[in-house]
Order: structure tokens, then C-alpha cells, then sequence
């Protein structure tokens, strides 16, 4: 399905597991090559120890490099989230924030080595930032995107 950057992100806010976890996504550039996301702590996204669910804190950040590509490679690609990992850096309180970004140099290697009809497994990693711009969790994600043929 083709989308808007801002159709995309009305419907992502909107999204039930999204709109009661407090996720937010702030903005979605018009070249679908950057996102950012950002979740405030509150009452319903809160653990037992009073910071962040860990669970929030990865969904806030799951399904954005998959759909970011799947709006730049089109219907002519199978684009899909095979694996990924969370590393807990330090309690995360108050506001967190992300910034999903895919660079010029892996939307090229994307293209060079899926042109044959291949799999390609990029690997991304990002950071889940505080207001003080400490670093919360490491998210590290494996893409499954192949060419169809």
C-alpha cells in the first residue's frame, strides 16, 4: 500500500497498541528516510520499579525500518522484520525518543545485492535517547528484503 508520510503517521498514532502506550511518532521526512518516535512515562507504560516497560521501549522502535523500506523499494520488494534485540543500557524515566534512519549507502547495497531476485539481510542498529541524550537501550534489527521475480 502506498502512503503518505503523513497518512502514515496519523494512522501509527492512531494505532491501539501505539495510542495506549503512549507512542508517538513525531515526525516522517517526505523522502521516507528518517522517522522519529517518542514515548513519554506514564501511569500505563510503566513497570513494577516505577521506569519504562521494556516492552514499550521496543515496540516504540519495531516496525519503522521495515516500513520506512517498504515505502522506498515499492511492491516490486518483500520487505520483513526477521529478527531482533534489545539491550538495556539504563532505567529509562520520563521522555525517550529515536530517530529511524536509512542512509543513501544502505538504500543502495539494498538495491545492488537484491537486483538478481537474492536475499539481503541488512542489519540495523539504534539508540532509544533520554532528555539528556543518554543512550536507554540498543536496539539491534535484522530486515529480510528480497526482490521479486
Amino acid at each position: 500500500m502506498k502512503w503518505t508520510p503523513g497518512k502514515l503517521k496519523l494512522a501509527l498514532n492512531l494505532y491501539p497498541p501505539y495510542f495506549f502506550a503512549g507512542v508517538r511518532i513525531v515526525t516522517i521526512s517526505s523522502d521516507w528516510k528518517e522517522l522519529e518516535v517518542s514515548m513519554k512515562l506514564r501511569w500505563f507504560n510503566k513497570n513494577a520499579v516505577g521506569t519504562h516497560f521494556g516492552g514499550s521501549l521496543y515496540s516504540m522502535v519495531d516496525p519503522h525500518h521495515m516500513l520506512l523500506l517498504m515505502q522506498q523499494l515499492g511492491s516490486d520488494y518483500i520487505v520483513w522484520d526477521q529478527s531482533a534485540k534489545i539491550i538495556f543500557r539504563k532505567p529509562g524515566r520520563g521522555h525517550v525518543r529515536s530517530i529511524v534512519r536509512i542512509s543513501d549507502e544502505i538504500l543502495d547495497a539494498i538495491l545492488r545485492k537484491t537486483n538478481n531476485g537474492a536475499p539481503f539481510r541488512p542489519e540495523f542498529e539504534l539508540s532509544i535517547l533520554d532528555d539528556d541524550d543518554e543512550v536507554v537501550a540498543t536496539v539491534l534489527k535484522v530486515l529480510y528484503i528480497r526482490k521479486k521475480v
